[in-house]
């Protein structure tokens, strides 16, 4: 069996997946759908091991963009369902699910741009792990805070439609949104320290583009922390500072390499 063969499978499973939890938001349902997880369990068997293949199973440990994004979505995605134990985050998945899929299909039939490194000391792959975490977490947290804006924007205008009646209450929405930035903020502070203490220069001329915006998004994710605690912070102030801190945070995790590997074509 190809490679190619599982990676269209993985996404094929992604996207039944997403197509059974919107089904489900928009039939009203606001509880885990039991279908959701098991198609969501294979199509992340068939993901753990394209990102095996396509991140490790070559000559070193190959971060180029289309593995690292591959990556970085099996990532959120595990985050995302081992939330669901103690928070309601389903509805991310109709969001999480279809990007995974072309996160899948790019990183095994996309072109290679990055050689493999054979060996990465153990201060960089901790710094590595830890920022691919907060990306990560931080993803789930600007996901959340789209789906609170478009739940505040119909309050307002009582108007209750669609997948948004499947939402929880805002007040429960709020408290997650707060939930998720705290424990991204605190994997992106261990990433940033890890950074400095374990890079050989972190303000390198390739990294010190990902260095300054990777710590402008822990400024705006911190300031909203501390509004919301000492302020009252809320709603629309929490989703723009989220979503603009998150903005941040992928021109740091992507878009340096997006520029470098993509267009001008080095590694």
């Amino acid at each position: 069996m190809s490679i190619a063969f599982i990676a269209v499978i993985s996404a094929l499973l992604y996207l039944a997946g997403a197509g059974v939890q919107l089904a489900s938001s928009l039939q009203g349902r606001t509880g885990t759908n039991r279908s959701v997880l098991i198609i969501a369990f294979f199509a992340l068997g068939t993901h753990v091991f394209l990102v095996w293949q396509n991140v490790l199973g070559g000559v070193g440990v190959d971060f180029g963009f289309f593995a690292l994004l591959s990556l970085v979505f099996l990532a959120v995605n595990l985050a995302c369902l081992l939330a669901l134990a103690r928070r309601p985050l389903q509805n991310l998945l109709a969001v999480l699910f279809p990007l995974s899929a072309v996160a899948v299909l790019v990183s095994t039939l996309g072109p290679d741009t990055q050689q493999g490194q054979a060996h990465i000391p153990v201060g960089v792959a901790l710094h590595v792990g830890s920022s691919i975490v907060a990306y990560s977490i931080l993803t789930l947290a600007a996901i959340q805070a789209a789906l609170l804006a478009a739940q505040d924007w119909q309050l307002r205008r009582h108007q209750f439609s669609g997948v948004l009646r499947a939402l929880p209450p805002l007040q429960l929405m709020e408290s997650m949104l707060f939930e998720l930035l705290w424990v991204g903020v605190v994997a992106l502070t261990l990433s940033i320290a890890t950074g400095f203490v374990f890079m050989e220069d972190i303000f390198a001329q390739h990294l010190v583009h990902k260095t300054v915006l990777s710590m402008a998004a822990w400024v705006l994710f911190s300031l909203l922390l501390a509004g919301h605690h000492l302020l009252g912070w809320r709603s629309q102030t929490a989703v723009r500072l989220t979503v603009s801190g998150f903005t941040l945070l992928m021109l740091a995790f992507f878009g340096s390499k997006l520029v470098l590997e993509l267009v001008l074509e080095r590694s």
